[in-house]
């Protein structure tokens, strides 16, 4: 398979075989970003791939060797010219071929092969032979955590809810030696009432879900994950359409676990911990309404604006868990505003802190894993958007504007002697298939928080 750049269109068509070059012009290829030319031949089978790159500039797609995986069929590839980076067309193929097949035909996503043998993408796709100098084992590692993320956020809600997130849970940990504590019922009321408000409608019970793995001496990384199985909006319920994709607010639970996932698989040299508050928001008499006021486990009080604004209080409840410890690093990962979707669009996730270095550093690590963010500031004075006439704070205050920057202002105030803390609101969901990216559930930002973790932290340090 040869990667064929606008620039080098011409020196590789003069290259190939009279009979292969006849067939490209015949069958119109261009080296157009993502077009494919099979070139057959004198058996009749298939002899070459060539494989459009378009121009070599710095907005060029850089999973787009995604599209192969689906694209191509069945057999061995080996790439070959000098437009790919190894590393990433290897990454991109796995996560590409990647298939959600709970409810189907069997179809796993990538698996861990030695360097030089062949990267899947799954028995009934193609496979390619990992590039020289690439390690396989390492991108496949990423793949398959990339892979357990989508698989929760894809799973349905009637399959998924609070006890199988800590089911996953508990089936990582125990792949890599990790321990699991989980705090539920009168405990769960008692130390974290936020998590248990939230989810007392729901016949599911809530939970809090701690794992902690690493030398307890090694630097402490905290990763906070919104556990939301399913979002009716409570009492405030959601329409129709606003309810269709729920089963996607399980997405920063997914992006933790994922991110934890790729750290422990690389022994990274911290000490981590992984809190998921798990809850379902549902309608019952149990549920919360509506101008109540509740105490959190920071004992600040919160007053109700709106029982569809679930996820910043149960992060507040867990937020204040881990601000107790004081982490050298605190990053919370949930879907959590519609605001951020209007301002950025779903592919490009916003993120918050009040440290510049570390977001510098967090940028940087997104350009690196090509996870894309963009930074929103923590406007101070949208703050006293916050106020409650009778309670500490309010969760949602009305009006139409600055809608995630108050939730991470909200958010804030739960952890506030960790100044290094980043918070990502995410959509969690690929609205259509591009390069590597299936349409479904997506991990937003756990490869970005792996790479900045990995160069923060690296192995065998």
């Amino acid at each position: 398979m040869t990667g064929v750049g606008s620039s080098d269109w011409p020196r590789i068509e003069a290259a190939l075989d009279p009979r292969e070059a006849a067939y490209a012009r015949a069958t119109g290829f261009t080296p157009k970003a993502g077009r494919i030319a099979l070139l057959p031949g004198p058996d009749g089978t298939l002899a070459r791939v060539l494989f459009g790159l378009g121009a070599a500039n710095p907005a060029r797609e850089r999973l787009l060797a995604g599209t192969l995986a689906g694209a191509l069929p069945p057999g061995t590839y080996r790439l070959e010219g000098t437009g790919f980076d190894g590393t990433e067309a290897a990454l991109a193929w796995l996560l590409g071929g990647y298939r959600f097949t709970r409810y189907r035909a069997a179809v796993p996503a990538g698996e861990a092969v030695p360097a030089g043998e062949a990267v899947p993408a799954g028995p009934a796709l193609p496979r390619l032979v990992a590039p020289a100098g690439v390690d396989a084992e390492a991108v496949s590692r990423i793949a398959a955590a990339v892979a357990l993320g989508r698989d929760l956020v894809n799973t349905p809600a009637n399959d998924l809810g609070p006890a199988e997130i800590e089911a996953a849970a508990r089936a990582l940990a125990e792949r890599h030696g990790a321990a699991v504590t989980v705090v539920s019922g009168d405990d769960l009321a008692r130390d974290f009432p936020l998590v248990h408000a939230v989810g007392a409608a729901s016949p599911r019970a809530p939970r809090l879900i701690d794992l902690t793995w690493g030398d307890a001496a090694a630097p402490r990384v905290t990763l906070v994950g919104k556990g939301v199985a399913f979002d009716t909006g409570g009492l405030d319920i959601k329409p129709s359409a606003g309810m269709l994709l729920m089963k996607k607010d399980v997405g920063g639970a997914a992006a933790a676990l994922a991110a934890a996932a790729m750290v422990m698989g690389a022994h990274l040299p911290v000490r981590l911990r992984v809190l998921i508050p798990a809850v379902e928001n549902s309608v019952s008499g149990a549920a919360f309404r509506p101008g109540d006021v509740l105490r959190s486990r920071a004992g600040l009080t919160v007053e109700i604006g709106n029982t569809d604004a679930e996820g910043r209080l149960i992060l507040a409840d867990a937020l204040a868990l881990a601000d107790a410890e004081a982490p050298d690093l605190l990053i919370d990962f949930a879907t959590l505003t519609g605001a951020a979707r209007v301002a950025l669009g779903p592919d490009l996730p916003a993120f918050f802190t009040e440290d510049d270095a570390l977001a510098e550093a967090v940028a940087a690590a997104g350009r690196t894993a090509f996870d894309p963010v963009w930074r929103l500031p923590l406007h101070a004075p949208y703050a006293g958007l916050l106020d409650s006439k009778i309670a500490d704070l309010n969760n949602a205050p009305g009006g139409p504007f600055a809608g995630a920057i108050t939730a991470a202002l909200f958010l804030r105030r739960f952890a506030p002697a960790t100044r290094a803390h980043v918070h990502f609101d995410l959509y969690g969901w690929n609205p259509s298939t591009k390069p590597g990216r299936p349409e479904g559930g997506e991990v937003q930002t756990a490869r970005l928080v792996y790479a900045l973790l990995a160069q923060r932290y690296p192995a065998g340090t």
